[in-house]
């Protein structure tokens, strides 16, 4: 995630009573652990009928690090695999700058997620380009880099492709999208890449990156990530829908204020006329 250290320390500073007190201490001790699953109806358009009522569970943003445990992440497991997702993919960013250390910790837990149509990853900023893709390969999760595989549901075709963080150029992205003959979804870590899937006329676009802010303050919001299109939820742009999740970790300090860590189940649906209707 992209949060630059002068809006974060805006965001502490704003808070008054800083980590101990108030709004920080809360966001310590109790806001960074406050998981909760988002159920959402997610319109698609051209998604066949057949394909109404899939299930797609939404991880990312782990960032295994001495702030963010093995039961944090086996909490998220545990959380998205009781609702039984058809599909499962994950989000990237699955250590924090790519810390070594707890690579394989992250993956081990990650290996307790499983679905009748499989488990696929992206990789975030935070995750290198090598241990981290094979750690999760290892544990029978498909890591989707700059590639894109078929799934058959259904008796239906659905594309999903995945792209690197640093992949950002819309002929690289439309390199991977090419000769797609079903509904494409596309995973990107970041939502900004929401302007080249419009562009290239994908449907459906499922990022994180963003933390949802992480810190979002009364009256003025999520300061640490107003660059961003979408925060968290749902944005549009021409017939493609993107969601971006709030994800499961935090940097730069282990703290979320009015943002809870979060799971997602998003249900598809057809047509994308009406706009997404989202639960908890």
């Amino acid at each position: 995630m992209a949060i630059t250290r002068r809006a974060l320390l805006k965001a502490i500073v704003a808070t008054g009573a800083g980590m101990v007190v108030g709004g920080g201490g809360y966001g310590y001790l109790y806001g960074r652990h406050a998981l909760a699953i988002t159920e959402s109806d997610v319109p698609v358009s051209g998604l066949p009928h057949a394909l109404s009522g899939l299930r797609v569970g939404l991880l990312t943003d782990v960032h295994r690090s001495r702030w963010v445990s093995e039961d944090d992440v086996n909490a998220a497991v545990e959380l998205l695999m009781r609702s039984r997702p058809d599909l499962i993919v994950l989000g990237g960013d699955y250590v924090t700058w790519g810390d070594r250390r707890f690579v394989a910790a992250a993956a081990e837990s990650l290996s307790g997620l499983a679905a009748p149509q499989g488990v696929f990853a992206i990789l975030g900023n935070h995750d290198d380009d090598h241990d981290m893709p094979a750690a999760l390969a290892s544990r029978g999760i498909t890591v989707l880099r700059d590639a894109r595989t078929r799934l058959s549901i259904r008796n239906e075709a659905i594309e999903l492709a995945g792209i690197r963080f640093w992949t950002r150029r819309a002929s690289d992205i439309e390199a991977v999208v090419r000769g797609a003959i079903g509904t494409v979804i596309l995973l990107a870590h970041d939502p900004r890449r929401l302007t080249e899937a419009a562009a290239l006329d994908v449907p459906l676009v499922l990022s994180g990156h963003t933390h949802g802010g992480q810190v979002v303050l009364p009256a003025i919001g999520p300061v640490a990530a107003q660059k961003f299109p979408v925060v968290a939820g749902f944005g549009r742009e021409g017939r493609t829908t993107l969601f971006v999740s709030r994800g499961v970790g935090t940097v730069y300090v282990p703290v979320r204020i009015n943002c809870p860590p979060e799971v997602a189940i998003l249900t598809l649906r057809p047509g994308a006329d009406a706009p997404p209707h989202q639960g908890a």
